[in-house]
């Protein structure tokens, strides 16, 4: 529309609003002296005149060239006229609206190409270029000074980093750094930012990409996108090529369902062929990482390949210290904050967990506008990650509130009863997240294996809940229906999977879970008979039985200690391990230290919908 509305612009501007009419009728209508004034004005086709009539008219006529006998017709019959000459950007004007749609419709493709290509780089022909970011030494500060809490891994790789700065040193000596290293470990344990810091102490180039770039909607691209990588890593050699994530183009050949051309698949033999094929890439290094080694084909962990796997696993306390000490660095500590204690209250927690934990604590000390961040800070952002949010604005009925109280209060007297119990930390019956409330249990020490009798007072712990409800409350609710979700669960698997059963013996009799599309089995299948079934389902009964009843005789023989704990619930609503140690001693329990009374707003009871699960205590394994 815009383009048309110019091109009326321009195309006989002079002529807007006035009628054709022949040369010949108009040198009539000049004679009969109708006309009252005229413009004559030359053009690239010939000559165009304007005119005005008597009565008002505009006409308009065109001649292949200029009359001069027409000048003195007009001045014979006292006619004004005016004589223009040639416009100089006619003919450019021309031009723009014969080719103007031709070159917009060429543009527009253009810009569609380059922007199905990602923009930049070559336009529509880059199809087959490789999308790497290139970090060097001014771009890349990051060193392992930066790197915390896996000890073992920087070890390993500082291999790496001694043949980039000094390859004769391992040579000399007939050795041959690896081709490539694969950094396995959970999410959030900071392989990335191991590899950068490879980078970062070697000061190479330091080629960075994902596994999802190298495949495209265009078949070949993948392929030719790896080739194009490797081309320029070995102009820049020595460097680094560091592939994210590369389970997206290194998964097993020749899984799934159906067959027909796999783009992934392409990519990834390209991919075993650069990194060992005829030709051998001198000085490049290739770094990878994932979360799935199980699910990568194994061609790609032959040696030669990915010759070593360095494990980036969970931080211990000592390295969760190390990480913290890193993160606090960029935050004003008040003099109470202790790195340790907060390590111990953290087991499990990856490198990226940490760093969370310390963003929300500075958050927590700028709700308070504080000009430092404190020991409570930390307290209570460890509790909202590991316990979810407070939902203050939740008002409770007054029943419900005593049965939430019970049912926590069952949870943390097994817990303190039992020996393989993981200490009780902290109960509460503030609504956190989805839970209305929560019993959390923290280990003295990180553990890498459990046993039998924690496996059981585990179970046993799970069952007070429901158990405190049904002894004080006389009801049941839902709130205990993840309790025995879990119970089942851990006392199934102690049975199929851990050989856990003097029934049953030292044998696995779990289904297979393969997934389809890594090559494993279709269907789930089984290798046990109708009576083993029957066995495995009565044992599995045998063990909840045991610890239900286990459960009911503790909370029934400590009557005095669970109204106790509940009584403090509902006038604190959370009680620490100072609070319990207490009760468990029989003494009136002191009040929590910083305990600031809950006003509930005024108006509705609604306290949440009854599938609500009371109660998410720590998982086991």
């Amino acid at each position: 529309m815009v383009l048309f509305t110019v091109f009326k612009q321009f195309d006989g501007r002079t002529s807007a609003g006035a009628g054709y009419m022949g040369y010949s009728e108009f040198l009539d209508e000049v004679q009969a002296q109708r006309i009252k004034k005229a413009t004559i004005q030359e053009s690239p086709n010939g000559t165009e005149i304007v005119a005005e009539t008597m009565d008002g008219k505009r006409v308009r006529t065109t001649a292949t060239y200029l009359d001069r006998g027409l000048v003195g017709d007009l001045r014979a019959n006292n006619i004004d006229f005016d004589v223009r000459p040639r416009e100089e950007g006619s003919l450019l004007m021309t031009l723009l609206v014969s080719w103007g749609p031709m070159l917009l419709l060429i543009g527009v493709w253009v810009y569609f190409m380059r922007q199905m290509q990602g923009g930049g780089k070559g336009g529509a022909f880059s199809f087959g270029k490789s999308k790497a970011r290139m970090l060097d030494e001014s771009t890349n500060t990051v060193t392992f000074a930066d790197v915390a809490g896996c000890d073992e891994a920087k070890e390993e790789v500082k291999e790496v980093v001694d043949f980039l700065k000094d390859p004769t040193k391992f040579q000399k000596l007939g050795g041959r750094i690896p081709r490539g290293l694969l950094l396995v470990g959970p999410p959030g344990t900071g392989k990335t930012l191991l590899a950068k810091s490879i980078a970062g102490e070697a000061k190479v180039p330091f080629f960075s990409i994902s596994g999802s770039d190298f495949v495209e909607m265009f078949v070949g691209v993948g392929a030719a996108r790896v080739r194009d990588m490797f081309e320029n890593a070995k102009k820049n050699a020595p460097c680094i090529i560091f592939i994210d994530e590369i389970d997206a183009v290194g998964r097993q050949r020749g899984a799934g369902v159906g067959g027909g051309n796999d783009e992934r698949e392409q990519t990834l033999n390209q991919m075993l062929v650069e990194m060992d094929g005829f030709e051998t890439n001198l000085g490049v290094i290739v770094i990878a990482a994932t979360n799935r080694p199980d699910i990568l084909d194994a061609a790609l962990l032959r040696p030669g390949r990915f010759d070593r796997q360095v494990y980036v696993t969970l931080p211990d306390i000592r390295g969760r210290e190390q990480i913290l000490n890193v993160h606090m660095r960029k935050v004003p500590l008040g003099t109470d904050v202790n790195a340790g204690i907060i390590a111990r209250g953290t087991p499990g927690m990856s490198g990226a967990d940490l760093a969370n934990l310390c963003n929300e604590a500075a958050l927590m000390a700028a709700r308070r506008s504080a000009r430092v961040v404190e020991m409570q800070d930390f307290e209570k952002a460890k509790d909202k990650i590991i316990m979810g949010p407070e939902r203050k604005s939740m008002v409770m009925p007054e029943e419900e509130r005593r049965n939430t109280a019970y049912h926590e209060a069952g949870h943390a007297l097994i817990g303190k009863l039992l020996p393989k119990c993981d200490p009780v930390h902290k109960v509460t019956i503030i609504p956190r997240g989805r839970a209305l409330g929560v019993t959390m249990s923290l280990p003295e020490k990180d553990r890498y294996s459990y046993d039998r009798e924690f496996m059981l007072n585990q179970i046993s712990m799970l069952f007070g809940g429901r158990i405190a409800e049904e002894v004080f409350m006389h009801q049941m609710t839902t709130g205990a229906s993840n309790d025995f979700e879990r119970a089942t669960q851990i006392a199934r698997d102690m049975v199929m999977r851990y050989g856990m059963s003097e029934a049953l013996g030292p044998m696995v009799y779990a289904e297979n879970e393969g997934e389809v599309f890594l090559g494993r089995s279709v269907t789930k299948t089984t290798h046990m008979s109708e009576d083993t079934m029957r066995k495995v389902d009565t044992e599995v009964r045998r063990i909840i039985d045991e610890q239900y009843s286990q459960a009911r005789h503790l909370i029934e023989e400590h009557s005095d200690k669970m109204h106790a704990m509940a009584k403090a619930l509902l006038e604190w609503e959370t009680i620490e391990i100072d609070q319990i140690d207490d009760i468990m001693a029989g003494k009136p329990p002191r009040p929590p230290k910083d305990f600031v009374p809950r006003n509930p707003p005024a108006g509705g009871s609604d306290g949440g919908p009854p599938s609500v699960k009371a109660d998410p205590t720590p998982t086991v394994a």
